[in-house]
């Protein structure tokens, strides 16, 4: 594969916002985006976004209509470095889990497990019932990586906007991509950048 492509689902759970982010940063980042949206998605963008759904279509490389089974990323045969789904509705991923498919997003998901390449779930709901983690364990058991958005607070968030970007990062790490704003334990926080902690640092060791 001469050029790196990922596949984008944006389903209708809470928190289009990542998966809007999402395509903005591969634009940037120079990588292909396959976007399908389910119809409850485009409800959502119109609650919780500026945007119109053809904006958010516009962010994309292609973008495919929920309803075309027989799309590329209905086939194993066109190769990707994997899908995201972001965010992930209950639904969505019950779907995926079972491998009854009833659209094109759930479809393309199941394709990348089927040929072993990443799939990440970014599923949206708390709290969760012992039918959503069965649910889940049966997506771990076949390959899929479930990464709710949850906040990483050791980043320092100041905005929103920071939360979105570091979850985001974090998910693209998983395909071997590196955006530039994910902050690093280590290197740009704590682990080897040790804080003075005036309570107890005194010049006596």
């Amino acid at each position: 594969m001469s050029v790196e492509r990922v596949i984008v689902g944006i389903s209708g759970a809470s928190g289009v916002a990542y998966g809007i982010r999402l395509l903005e940063v591969l634009r940037e980042m120079d990588v292909e985006s396959h976007l399908v949206m389910s119809r409850a998605a485009e409800m959502t963008i119109g609650y919780e976004s500026e945007l119109k759904p053809k904006e958010v279509a516009a962010l994309a490389h292609t973008t495919y209509n929920p309803a075309d089974v027989g799309a590329a990323i209905a086939s194993g045969s066109f190769k990707t470095l994997g899908m995201i789904v972001a965010p992930c509705s209950v639904r969505s991923m019950s779907e995926i889990a079972s491998g009854v498919t009833s659209s094109l997003l759930t479809r393309a998901a199941d394709v990348v497990l089927k040929e072993r390449r990443p799939l990440i779930l970014m599923v949206r709901e708390t709290p969760f019932h012992l039918g959503h983690l069965r649910t889940m364990t049966a997506l771990a058991e076949i390959g899929a990586t479930i990464a709710p958005p949850l906040p990483a607070l050791y980043a320092e968030p100041q905005t929103v906007d920071d939360l979105i970007d570091q979850s985001v990062g974090r998910v693209l790490d998983l395909l071997g991509l590196d955006a530039p704003f994910t902050k690093r334990w280590g290197e740009d926080l704590g682990g080897g950048r040790r804080r003075a902690n005036p309570a107890t640092d005194t010049d006596d060791e």
